[in-house]
Formats: structure tokens, sequence, C-alpha cells
């Protein structure tokens, strides 16, 4: 058995309607033949774990739209889980979902399942917002939801918003921040819109009627402010949370932990190696899911670009004596300059031997890291 829990990503590719701004590998399919092949598969890939004796204690269900599962199939998924891993029993247990598809026995069955922590995509409160996003749901949809959630026994949720939307103001974006802020969920998600190739947004992109760079950076810095004052921690670029219910499952990316991904388009790293399913549902449902066979290792270089990246999203940065003791060298070499400028514009802050970003360094964290690594 491993002696450090993995986490354990499972992809539910379904969907009711592409959002305009989504590149996830999603499909509106509904069809029950469909889904029921898609699940024999999941469950059939879970299954080749079964051997090899891996604990786990993170579980997180991510789409598409997980709250589209029947309960029955809810089961099902769980029960492969529970047979082809040791699951362990603080395991933080996440599904993603949205308002309009969730109902009281769907909740029921997540919580029968372990299931104690629930991400439900809002995004807005307004109508037009919603819908220029081509969201399914609306904010009333979203308070049933909630309360529901909350009646059902859920008591850590995630509530996902986006900024710099079309048709978002200044007014209304702090509206919505103030909505979501007054019910007090454990956990907040903020992102900025993205305009991603292949989306219909993509295609729309110069008609698009989107706040500007300068009022999308006050979105930014207003909620940071915001939230702070109202208790939430910005542990993360785009993630924010009382003290003690960071997402345990996500900080195992950032922080280059192992984990195992199932389904459609899931990624793993597993024995120091990354290997993928394929993003071909045809393919996926035909055997042709893994390649683990094939499974690169993560050769030096590429781990300590990857440690940087990724422990610079978190506000607590990295040790420098960390990656020394990893990596056989110090991060400051060759950096000293470079480091000096941007602590002296307040981008980051070494301190007490670690290096972290700032609030400002968040914004422009890209920029940053292309300069660093």
């Amino acid at each position: 058995m491993a002696t450090d829990a993995l986490g354990l990503y499972v992809h539910i590719p379904f969907c009711v309607k592409k959002c305009n701004y989504c590149d996830f590998c999603s499909f509106p399919i509904l069809e029950a033949s469909w889904r029921g092949e898609y699940i024999d598969r999941l469950c059939e890939e879970l299954c080749s774990y079964k051997d090899k004796q891996i604990a786990i204690d993170s579980i997180f269900f991510g789409g598409g739209t997980p709250s589209l599962l029947t309960p029955l199939e809810f089961d099902r998924i769980c029960s492969a889980i529970k047979d082809s891993f040791v699951v362990l029993p603080d395991t933080e247990f996440t599904v993603e979902s949205n308002p309009k598809t969730l109902d009281e026995e769907k909740l029921m069955a997540f919580v029968r399942n372990g299931v104690n922590r629930l991400s439900i995509g809002l995004q807005s409160i307004h109508k037009n917002e919603e819908k220029s996003l081509g969201r399914i749901h609306n904010y009333e949809d979203f308070l049933d939801s909630y309360a529901l959630a909350r009646r059902c026994g859920i008591k850590n949720i995630n509530v996902d918003l986006m900024y710099g939307i079309p048709e978002q103001t200044m007014a209304s974006f702090e509206e919505t921040l103030s909505a979501v802020c007054h019910l007090s969920p454990e956990h907040i998600s903020l992102y900025g819109l993205i305009l991603e190739e292949g989306t219909p947004f993509y295609k729309m992109k110069d008609s698009l009627s989107i706040p500007s760079e300068d009022t999308e950076c006050d979105m930014y810095y207003l909620a940071a402010r915001q939230l702070s004052e109202r208790g939430y921690s910005h542990y993360e670029i785009s993630n924010y949370a009382k003290d003690g219910y960071e997402c345990r499952h996500n900080l195992k990316y950032w922080h280059c932990d192992e984990y195992i991904g199932v389904g459609l388009s899931a990624y793993s790293y597993f024995d120091k190696k990354r290997f993928g399913n394929t993003d071909d549902p045809q393919a996926y449902l035909s055997g042709k899911c893994t390649e683990y066979d094939g499974a690169e290792e993560v050769d030096p270089a590429t781990e300590s670009y990857e440690y940087v990246m990724l422990r610079l999203r978190l506000k607590e940065g990295f040790s420098l004596s960390e990656y020394k003791n990893r990596f056989g060298r110090d991060f400051s070499d060759g950096r000293e300059e470079l480091l000096k400028r941007l602590s002296a514009a307040d981008y980051l802050k070494i301190n007490e031997g670690r290096i972290a970003l700032t609030e400002k360094g968040f914004y422009i964290s890209n920029s940053i890291l292309t300069e660093l690594i």
C-alpha cells in the first residue's frame, strides 16, 4: 500500500448544454444508453487499480455536470471506488453541481455515499449575465439548491463565481459578491473570464460587451478586499476559504502530490509518472482509455518547473530550503536581480526563507512566472 494517500479525480462529461465559455471535455449527451456505456467503462477503469491497494483521502467528481448522475448511477460509481481503493475515514469528497440539476434524492445519495463537500456553479446572481454565459439556471435555482444542500447535511459548500463577463458592471459584480457572502459558504472560487479558442465566446470575441481590462482589475481587487474583510483567506490565485476549508483535493495538485484521474480526458500523476486518457468518447468506450503503459517519467527539469509554477499559485508560496533539498540548487542563483526587482515592485515577498507572490503579484501571476521560470 502506498505510504501517502492520493487524490482521486472522476470525470463526468455529461451536461445539459455547453456554456458559451466552456472548453472542458464535456458533451450535451443525455441518452441513458450512452451514459450507461460510459459508467460501465468508468467502473472498469476504477477496478483496474484494485490490486494496487492505493489509499486515497480526497475524491473529486468534476465535469461536465456530475449532478446529472442519477442516484443509482452515483451509487454504482461510488461502489466501484470503495471496491478498488482504500478510502480513508477522513476523506474529503467533493461533487461539482449545477443548481438546475440538484434535488433532494440526489443530495441524499451524495451524503449516503460520503460526499461532504458540494461545489455549486453560480457565476452571477443577475439573469442577463447568466444568460450571456449560456447557463441553464437562475439565481432562484441556486438559492433553492443551496438551502436544500444545507438541509441534507452538506456542511462544506463552495460557490463558483466569475468576473469580467459580458454585461457585468462593478455594481452588479459587487451585488453578486455581497449576496454570496451573506450566505456564508465555506469556500468561494472566483475566475476571470478567459476567451478560450474553440468556444462560442471566442468566435464572438469582437462583438462581446465585456468589461475593460481596468474594470476587470478593479473587480479582482474588490473581491480580494471584500472577501478578506468577511473572513475568507485568499489562499490560491482563484480560491478563497474560511479557515480550515481550503480544498484538500486541489491542494494536492498545487503541492505536486500524486493523484489518479479516471474517465474521459482525465490525467494522473502516479509512481512519479504522468499519463492520461483519451478525450475521444468512442475511443474511451472501446477501452482505449489510458496510456499508463506508455507513461512518461517526470524529469527533474519538468518537476522543478511545475513545483515553482504550482506552489506560487498558493499564498504560502514555497520554502527555499525545501526547493534546495529537492532539486539540489538554490532557487535564487542567477535570479538575484530579478527577485530584487519583483520584490521592490511588491509583486513577491521573500520572508523567513519562503518566497510567495503578493496580492498584486497574484493578479499578473502569468507574467511573473514567465520571468521566473
